[in-house]
């Protein structure tokens, strides 16, 4: 491994590895970096075969949980990831479904024990960087929003990452794509975002370059080909896809390390031996 050196990726459910970190962990993963996919659900509440929502005839939660499972597994293999850890906890669906009730609904699991075993792992994989969703889970999901707290619970509690980084969707570069879709005749004219979606660029703290990465990162997605709502970037033209998958940004939220740039083009600035913040 690349000086020792460990990415760990803090994520709610099969597939939500591929869009915004899927190109880092495939580049850190040829650099001999290790990687690690913290997966906190088996994604229970996802589509089944056919498209069938949970609650709707032909959807079966543990056939689900199987496919996704395995289609997970396809996915870490086309980005390289060295260790794929799964805490096994239940879909809690989106917000409004019947599944937020259920009492081992992730988002309900007594947070303690959670952030436990996310430390445990923590402990054991010595992660200098960990990335995870922010305070809103990018979109409010209750898994994502409780993926984020116990992230960052478990880099407080175990005090062994250097940094913490949240995902992020730049705002004027998701317009320019919708931009350009309109432009190229793949996105209705009338087709516009909201206006507080995404982060304001200046917020951004670190964009890598993911360019190399994109044909995997591709295939990643395409690995999880029963959620079908989550292949629709695959059905954008060529240009569009490199487009929105060639850049991932993130949000600095922790630092202990000397890192050199209020920009980073590098997670690991500052922790790679002969920097000044590797000790």
């Amino acid at each position: 491994m690349s000086d020792g050196l460990t990415l760990m990726a803090v994520h709610a459910h099969p597939d939500d590895e591929v869009i915004g970190t899927g190109g880092i962990l495939a580049r850190y993963a040829d650099e001999g970096i290790r990687t690690v996919l913290v997966t906190c659900t088996n994604g229970e509440q996802g589509d089944a075969p056919g498209g069938a929502k949970p609650g709707e005839p032909g959807h079966d939660e543990a056939a689900v949980s199987a496919l996704r499972l395995e289609e997970l597994r396809a996915s870490a293999a086309h980005l390289g990831i060295s260790h794929l850890e799964l805490l096994g906890y239940r879909d809690s669906g989106m917000v409004g479904w019947a599944g937020n009730e259920a009492e081992d609904a992730f988002a309900n699991v007594p947070f303690e024990q959670a952030v436990g075993r996310l430390v445990a792992l923590m402990e054991r994989y010595r992660p200098q960087v960990v990335v995870t969703y922010d305070e809103n889970g990018g979109y409010g999901h209750p898994d994502h929003i409780q993926a984020h707290r116990i992230a960052v619970a478990a880099t407080e509690a175990s005090g062994i990452p250097g940094k913490l980084y949240y995902t992020a969707v730049p705002r004027e570069r998701i317009a320019e794509m919708f931009a350009y879709l309109r432009s190229t005749g793949a996105a209705p004219e009338d087709l516009e975002l909201p206006e507080d979606f995404g982060v304001p660029e200046e917020q951004i703290t670190a964009v890598i370059d993911v360019a190399d990465q994109v044909e995997r990162k591709r295939k990643a997605l395409e690995a999880h080909a029963s959620q079908g709502e989550n292949i629709f970037l695959l059905r954008m033209p060529a240009e569009a896809q490199h487009r929105a998958f060639a850049q991932e940004s993130f949000i600095r939220h922790l630092n202990r390390v000397p890192a050199a740039a209020d920009r980073e083009d590098d997670l690991f600035d500052g922790l790679r031996q002969g920097t000044s913040g590797r000790s």
